[in-house]
């Protein structure tokens, strides 16, 4: 895990350092819609992890040869499967629990056999 703050603190000279781009590459990111710095009450850009993160992927898919309209669509599309993951994941959860619950149900519902089978010669005696 990393020691780094997960808020956005990083202003853009330190965050471009960190990441080894220029600034105004940022700044070309943000404007493209890859970036989504947080801005101070001033209107400063403040960077996170988060951001960083981002930021190495856009740098690993454009090192590709993919341009940024591109790095753009896997990054939306990644993200979208991020999220049905994670919605997969709760259904499988809820999936689960109500079979357990059926489960538990019917082993509540169960007769023991040697009770049930009284039950069926005792009818069979009074039928005759």
């Amino acid at each position: 895990m990393t020691d780094r703050p997960l808020h956005a603190v990083y202003v853009i000279s330190v965050f471009a350092e960190l990441a080894g781009v220029h600034p105004q590459t940022l700044r070309n990111y943000e404007r493209s819609g890859l970036l989504h710095p947080e801005r101070t009450s001033g209107g400063s850009r403040r960077f996170s992890e988060e951001d960083l993160t981002a930021l190495r992927r856009i740098q690993e898919l454009t090192n590709e040869g993919v341009n940024l309209e591109g790095v753009k669509r896997i990054m939306a599309l990644e993200a979208a499967v991020d999220e049905l993951h994670g919605e997969i994941q709760a259904l499988s959860d809820e999936a689960r629990r109500k079979l357990e619950q059926t489960h538990r149900h019917y082993r509540r519902d169960l007769v023991p056999v040697r009770n049930s089978l009284a039950v069926v010669i005792n009818a069979k005696r009074k039928a005759r």
